[in-house]
């Protein structure tokens, strides 16, 4: 596959991202990031070796630019999610447990 259709591919794939992260479907957007995980892999070695006309990059361009927005609009909704997941897991350790009952705040 060329790069640029590997761009185009991952382009597809980062805008599945941001539906999948929209409605909390967690699972799909995990399987969506491994295959963009293969896929980057695949893209370093054809990208290496990959002779763009002007039109061609200018289009690379834009697909990369879209991939970085879909990232930071899927980012809007696991980080907070992920700031929720880190709240409970620190409310739950059992060194915070521990705390909580040795000063009384456990009760």
């Amino acid at each position: 596959m060329s790069a640029l259709k590997l761009y185009e591919t991952l382009s597809g794939i980062s805008g599945d991202m941001v539906l999948a992260a929209e409605v909390g479907d967690w699972d799909r957007l995990i399987e969506l990031e491994r295959t963009v995980a293969r896929l980057r892999d695949q893209l370093s070695a054809a990208d290496a070796g990959a002779n763009l006309n002007d039109a061609e990059r200018a289009h690379k361009v834009h697909l990369i630019k879209r991939i970085l927005a879909d990232d930071r609009k899927v980012r809007s909704f696991t980080e907070p999610w992920m700031e929720q997941v880190r709240r409970f897991l620190g409310d739950a350790t059992p060194g915070r447990n521990a705390r909580n009952m040795y000063t009384g705040a456990g009760y």
